[in-house]
């Protein structure tokens, strides 16, 4: 019932350390829209399990304290549809935060007409802009262009919530799953609402591959946007992510302890929550030992097993398990896709397995750090295959079977 670690997916945990310089960029760009000025967003990178969700939850309760209206959504592969229904539902709650109903002006009116316009397409029966109580408005968010009909919704939603002082902050999570038009249409749409000094700015979260494809989609992405990597903790931090939450229930830890916790864990954040938590199950002194820590070691490592690591193999085929498990044994480094094909036997080039890697990293588990190389987007994940799959076994290359020659 004490236990003070929070090995959950986005759980804050009790001792929030080494991310002051993001908390900071926030506060300043805040600041600075509040000002009239405008100031490059954000979009937090980084592999699994190193805090962002985390992060955003922190941005989350500054930009509440400051009096904007937040808008969270964590994105999923959806088409077009699913995604303006989505946005437009947030948005519409926005719109009603900003202001009581009762108190619109014409420019709230405007925004909620504007808004039904934008579902209108995806959502005749009305079911996303009910309560609006509007006409949709003609010629705004209706040009059948994703990018124009968000830039179009922004707009107007940004000249409500200028109209009242206030700002609009969108917190995305999982951006590298915005298809290229949703990611264009975002990148567009903020880029207006920079040129119209209006309150409404976006800070999002995603795997280390976001940056290209931001720039990808648009190549003044990276003028409106930082693009800050986060990672495993600094040894200090790290001790102090374990220590911290322990202190408060009156246990502390042993150095010999935390220096072993660190090295298991790599300094992951949320790899320390959850042998935190083990290491508390089994720990009955005062202070936690060494020894302690050692034997919580099988725990923590069937958790991670059975919840952090499982559910993304437990997706992928046969040949994709292979070519996982060939670079497990590689090593955690970025691996060469040449070298990959290499160790699945003569039958395997880096051509015919292209699509294979292509569906992984389109699965989220890996990612290119650079042109002709990937990386697994979980930290310890090749340990992890390696206990998982003993045996590198790759299945028999698919032949077309060849056509008869007519006579």
């Amino acid at each position: 019932m004490t236990n003070p670690y929070t090995p959950n997916a986005g759980a804050e945990p009790q001792a929030v350390v080494g991310r002051d310089d993001q908390l900071e960029s926030f506060d300043l760009l805040l600041a600075r829209i509040e000002a009239g000025r405008t100031e490059q967003s954000m979009i937090i990178t980084g592999l699994r399990g190193v805090g962002k969700t985390v992060l955003l939850g922190q941005f989350r309760t500054k930009a509440l304290a400051r009096d904007w209206v937040v808008v969270e959504l964590e994105v999923s592969k959806n088409d077009e549809a699913d995604f303006r229904r989505d946005i437009s539902s947030r948005l519409r709650t926005a719109l009603f935060q900003l202001s009581p109903k009762a108190k619109w002006t014409d420019r709230f009116r405007h925004a909620a007409a504007v808004l039904k316009s934008f579902t209108v397409s995806v959502d005749s029966a009305g079911t996303w802009s009910a309560g609006l109580d509007v006409e949709a408005a003609e010629g705004f968010a209706d040009h059948a262009d994703l990018a124009l009909d968000l830039t179009d919704v922004l707009l107007a939603v940004g000249e409500a919530a200028s109209e009242r002082d206030r700002g609009v902050v969108l917190l995305f999570d999982e951006v590298q799953f915005l298809n290229k038009e949703q990611l264009e249409a975002v990148i567009e749409a903020l880029h207006k609402m920079v040129q119209r000094k209006l309150p409404i700015t976006m800070v999002g979260a995603g795997l280390p591959q976001i940056a290209e494809l931001a720039g990808d989609a648009k190549s003044y992405a990276e003028r409106l946007f930082k693009f800050p990597a986060i990672g495993m903790l600094a040894s200090g931090d790290a001790r102090e992510a374990l220590a911290r939450p322990a202190m408060d229930e009156g246990i502390e830890y042993h150095e010999a302890a935390l220096t072993t916790a660190v090295e298991l864990t790599g300094g992951y954040p949320y790899f320390l929550q959850e042998l935190g938590y083990a290491v508390w199950t089994v720990a009955e002194g005062p202070t936690i030992h060494e020894d302690d820590v050692r034997a919580a070691v099988p725990g923590y490592e069937t958790k991670l097993d059975e919840s952090f690591f499982r559910v993304r193999l437990d997706r992928a085929t046969e040949l994709q398990r292979a070519y996982l498990r060939a670079m497990a044994q590689l090593g955690p480094e970025p691996q060469k896709a040449s070298v990959v094909a290499e160790a699945m036997g003569p039958e395997r080039s880096s051509e015919n397995l292209g699509p294979t890697r292509a569906e992984l990293i389109n699965m989220g588990l890996l990612y290119t750090p650079e042109h002709g190389y990937a990386a697994f987007t979980v930290p310890h994940f090749d340990r992890f295959i390696l206990r998982a799959i003993p045996e590198l076994v790759v299945p028999p290359l698919k032949r077309r079977p060849r056509r008869k020659n007519p006579d």
